[in-house]
């Protein structure tokens, strides 16, 4: 995605390399303890990689079922998998559904296998879950199939557009026309509160508060959908849900299955903005990096959101150190760089003399920073303030940046963006906005260069500076997982949230010994069997 020049800030190299090593530094502890645990989400993704789905009339998954069941008996530190398969091979129930039906009713009887037992159940349990795997890796291969035959867009960055109604069969026909009307990637917006379920609903959905339920069913229905009109446009529409909250190893593995291109899946999001447990993310996370991996999949991560909650111009450094801090986490997980959509955003006070020329220098900052990365440039909300016409200039000095910088996603900022819900008028009048200035200034970014230790690389090199003390001072914390310590310190976003408190800590288990978990194994190991 980086095929433009790439303007030139004189960063300094020593800096930019001290930048990653002290990133690296600060999150191999978090490394260390994420493949120290699991979560009740990793148990769970791992028997929807064997098979497991549906569930019950009161609408509660057959995998919550089921991994509360072990965990109730035996324990989850083993991994959810030898006492399930050993429960198959026992004749407690002929297939995994209804192993899960009886467990749910406290009909089977379940237990951790030894000695032979314990590894014929582990064999059972890696083919089943390896056929899982299979799935992603031949939907992955009809993505590449489908991206030869239709095409990628011309232009970078790709447009970005948000979809989002609570009725799934009202979604597709309004993404359908978002793409005929120039998007290249739809968004399909999940329902407010869907984060803090510990349960991924069940099949198509028609209700949802400010959003559309994130479900299987409704992953390949949007999916589907847009196959037709990337065949009829002959240009691959790729789909984005959200993996986060306390399901992400759950909807990363679903998203997997129904070939979906794109997930929004930030390292510290959820627990920054949703008051989850840091470690149940991490470790939630790294699992779910690793499918995406493994599935080809371009994440998203979260970083405008500080922006949101903390001022631009003081808190910039915050957004450059979480970018290092997600691109070290995505790498050590199996992500390489064309996946990376780090986020970053136009959030700078528009009122404040030299705003434009701020967020140019931080916009040129990242796109030096990771070159390439297809990072996700997001327009502005903080700002809007229901003038409309203000609000269209505003969008139309972001899609600039995006143009002069090489950004390679951009969001499509709507001039009733946080005021209102926008108007399907707002979203033709704001995709007019994009397609006039990259059509006028697209190819900017091979004659901008800011002057040698002019306004926007002095500005440039101050942020990395800043993000290289906020590293140092992170790095020389107390304890074991120091970035745990300045997370509870409020060091990114404003917010306070320790490592002992927040949402989903309860489904948290230190693996033992001789935890087993085929999938976590296979994903490690690129094997499918």
């Amino acid at each position: 995605m980086s095929s433009r020049p790439t303007p030139l800030l004189d960063l300094d190299p020593a800096t930019v390399r001290r930048a990653r090593t002290l990133a690296r530094k600060a999150g191999a502890p978090v490394v260390r303890l994420a493949r120290s645990h699991t979560t009740v989400s990793v148990e769970r993704a791992t028997l929807r990689l064997a098979g497991l789905s549906g569930a019950d009339h009161d609408r509660v998954p057959w995998v919550n079922h089921l991994v509360d069941a072990v965990r109730a008996e035996v324990g989850l530190e083993h991994g959810v998998t030898p006492p399930v398969y050993d429960a198959l091979r026992r004749g407690e129930a002929p297939d995994l559904l209804t192993l899960a039906q009886r467990a749910a009713s406290g009909s089977v009887h379940l237990r951790l296998p030894e000695g032979r037992e314990a590894a014929a159940a582990r064999s059972a349990a890696r083919r089943e879950v390896g056929r899982g795997l299979r799935i992603i890796d031949k939907q992955r291969a009809r993505r590449d199939r489908l991206v030869k035959r239709h095409g990628d867009p011309v232009q970078r960055p790709w447009i970005y557009l948000i979809v989002a109604t609570g009725d799934i069969y009202e979604d597709i026909p309004q993404a359908q026309a978002a793409a005929r009307e120039g998007a290249d990637v739809i968004a399909v917006i999940r329902s407010t509160g869907q984060s803090l379920l510990d349960y991924v609903p069940e099949g198509a959905t028609r209700e949802g508060y400010a959003g559309t339920y994130a479900t299987q069913e409704n992953f390949r229905l949007m999916r589907a959908a847009l196959d037709e009109t990337s065949k009829e446009l002959g240009r691959y529409i790729r789909l984005t849900n959200y993996a986060s909250g306390l399901c992400m190893p759950e909807i990363a593995t679903l998203a997997g299955l129904e070939r979906l291109d794109m997930m929004l899946n930030d390292s510290m999001y959820g627990i920054l903005f949703r008051d989850i447990n840091p470690v149940r993310t991490f470790v939630d996370q790294r699992f779910s990096r690793q499918i995406h991996a493994r599935a080809g999949i371009i994440i998203n991560t979260g970083e405008d959101n500080y922006l949101t909650t903390a001022d631009a111009v003081d808190s910039a450094h915050t957004v450059t150190v979480s970018q290092l801090l997600n691109e070290y986490f995505a790498k050590e997980a199996g992500l390489q760089d064309w996946q990376l959509g780090l986020g970053h955003a136009f959030e700078v006070n528009p009122d404040l003399p030299d705003s434009f020329r701020i967020e140019l220098a931080h916009a040129l900052l990242a796109r030096q920073l990771f070159p390439e990365a297809p990072l996700k440039w997001m327009p502005p909300t903080k700002h809007m303030t229901g003038d409309v016409f203000r609000g269209y200039l505003l969008d139309g000095f972001f899609n600039l940046v995006g143009a002069m910088t090489g950004q390679g996603i951009l969001l499509v900022g709507m001039m009733t963006e946080a005021v209102v819900t926008p108007f399907l008028s707002d979203r033709d009048l704001a995709l007019q906005n994009v397609r006039y200035v990259l059509n006028a200034v697209g190819g900017l970014t091979e004659d901008f260069h800011p002057p040698r230790d002019g306004f926007i690389q002095t500005r440039a090199r101050q942020v990395l500076g800043e993000a290289v003390d906020l590293l140092t001072r992170i790095t020389q914390e107390p304890g074991a997982a120091p970035l745990l310590e300045a997370i509870a310190d409020g060091t990114f976003g404003l917010m306070r949230r320790p490592a002992n408190a927040g949402k989903g800590l309860d489904g948290v288990v230190e693996r033992a010994a001789d935890y087993d978990n085929p999938a976590a194994t296979m994903l490690e190991e690129g094997s499918d069997r």
